[in-house]
């Protein structure tokens, strides 16, 4: 017998003034929205649908990382390891430590003292092991030597290839930092393929801005300017910001690490009023900067970022409190910007910009009107289809339409999913897939009257008949737009979004609320023949 208890009527009604009470922001004016918050109980989640890209306009900008970047940073990473290895087994080297394009190499002449620390050196080499792609360890150099006491180390593929693959993971964590910190919202960054990232901001039309933030290393050192005759081998001339066209020679060796601040914020000196960066280094770079400049008072101390100087104040006493600032003739723009980068941390390696693209707030508004039309005109039709073909069966059928439509939308808005012009398109795909439940259950109960049942045995059969096969076909098809969202990305996953919605709430709509609505018009009525 066709029942339908009580409570399920309640929850089905709930359920649909909930999603209409949560799509109900995304239909109005910003202004308005925010005076419909301020009345809206605190449990409502009152906030609008997220536009794509291609919606609302923005900016686009696809990065890859730079291998020889990458290739440099491990040498020079190699280099630092080998030399305090050489350092602690006091083994004195002829003629420094050569870097080559592919790794660095040393020559020991002394048989016993390349023996003693020849060990210790090929541990190094495989505590600097990586990860692979499966999951293995993978040596990231090889250590070589000859008879004349000459070791070399090679950087391998395996290790710059892991080293690439780990840089575009940590820099998607800084990018997405970075970002955020410009106060956009949802923007899409994510991976594509293994050297490359994608970046797509919604809403910020000023690219230029965009890429000065995103293609910043922002790599901060702290290092002292070297002293005359001072060791060449330990020293490096870098571009000084302060005097253009200028070089200032400094120590290699790094004293305090960007990666040691917890904070900087942008500020004024309090005596020239010029913008400045204070900043604050967690516990271990505190004390390391208290170390430092205790034992360096009256040596300028270089503050290096991204390989040029931007400031080299003189070290005038002990600073122990475990923070500082940074001048350099900023202007405030500039001191904001600085005080970003420095607060999402470096980037591990260089990011070339190798495509980059701007879509204008009309073209995204073209795209919502077209989207709109084919959702209206698909809708229409379909709701024209139903009712000339169902009677009033057909009602039922678009009444239970709308509220499917709304339960996607409410979906996306409670997921803080972005819609796209592809979801858009996986929208009205469901909108047929909906109606289409309610075609296989309406021809069940029809087939089942022209055998000779009763009216309430016919309707009854006819829901209990077609579920499955309805189940059936959703889950074939949940199953592809899972598939499609796993394994694709930016846009296909939009789509796949909006599919899976829309099949989840077809069972809901389709199936129950149709059910629903017939079994109260059939108490009410009691017709004496089906209209269908």
């Amino acid at each position: 017998m066709l029942r339908f208890a009580t409570w399920k009527i309640v929850s089905i009604l709930a359920m649909t003034a909930f999603a209409v009470l949560v799509i109900v922001p995304s239909l109005l004016s910003p202004e308005n929205r925010e005076a419909l918050i301020a009345h809206l109980p605190s449990w409502v989640p009152a906030r609008a649908i997220v536009l794509g890209l291609d919606l609302q306009g923005g900016s686009h900008v696809l990065l890859e990382v730079d291998s020889a970047s990458v290739t440099k940073s491990l040498i020079d990473n190699l280099r630092d390891s080998v030399r305090r290895t050489l350092r602690e087994e006091k083994i004195a080297i002829t003629g420094g430590i050569g870097v080559l394009q592919r790794g660095v190499q040393v020559r020991i002449p002394d048989a016993a003292e390349r023996a003693r620390v020849m060990p210790k050196l090929k541990q190094l080499a495989a505590s600097a092991a990586s990860a692979s792609a499966d999951g293995s360890r993978v040596p990231a150099f090889d250590v070589t030597e000859n008879e004349s006491g000459l070791v070399q180390f090679t950087v391998t593929e395996a290790g710059v290839s892991a080293k690439i693959r780990r840089a575009v993971e940590q820099s998607i964590e800084v990018l997405r930092r970075r970002v955020d910190a410009l106060g956009t919202t949802e923007p899409n960054i994510q991976r594509q393929g293994e050297d490359r990232i994608l970046v797509e901001v919604p809403g910020l039309q000023d690219t230029g801005k965009l890429k000065e933030i995103l293609g910043t290393t922002a790599k901060l050192e702290f290092r002292l300017v070297a002293e005359p005759g001072a060791d060449p081998s330990e020293t490096e001339s870098l571009d000084d910001t302060e005097r253009p066209g200028a070089k200032l020679p400094v120590e290699k060796r790094v004293m305090v690490q960007g990666e040691d601040l917890t904070d900087a914020q942008p500020g004024f000196d309090s005596r020239t009023q010029e913008p400045i960066v204070n900043f604050r280094f967690n516990i271990r770079g505190g004390q390391r900067f208290g170390e430092v400049t205790s034992e360096n008072v009256g040596r300028p101390f270089a503050i290096v970022l991204d390989g040029k100087v931007i400031s080299a104040p003189r070290i005038l006493g002990p600073i122990t409190g475990g923070s500082g600032q940074i001048s350099g003739r900023f202007t405030v723009e500039d001191a904001n910007k600085l005080a970003i980068l420095l607060r999402a941390g470096a980037l591990p390696a260089k990011l070339t910009i190798v495509e980059e693209r701007t879509v204008g707030p009309g073209l995204g508004q073209d795209s919502i009107d077209a989207g709109k039309r084919a959702a209206y005109v698909g809708a229409g039709l379909v709701a024209f289809y139903m009712l000339i073909t169902y009677g009033v069966f057909g009602v039922f059928a678009n009444i239970a339409l709308a509220v499917h439509i709304a339960f996607i939308f409410a979906g996306l808005v409670l997921l803080g999913a972005t819609l796209t012009l592809p979801g858009i398109a996986g929208i009205v795909l469901t909108i047929g897939m909906a109606v289409d439940s309610n075609v296989l259950i309406y021809e069940r109960i029809r087939e089942e009257a022209h055998q000779g049942r009763s009216i309430l045995s016919a309707l009854d059969a006819g829901f209990n008949r077609a579920f499955a096969t309805i189940v059936d076909s959703n889950v074939t098809m949940f199953v592809a737009a899972a598939i499609l969202y796993f394994l694709g990305s930016g846009p296909v996953r939009g789509f796949a979004v909006s599919l899976a919605l829309g099949i989840l709430t077809t069972i809901i709509t389709a199936v129950t609320m149709t059910r629903m609505m017939i079994t109260l018009w059939y108490r009410y009525k009691r017709p004496a023949r089906l209209p269908i």
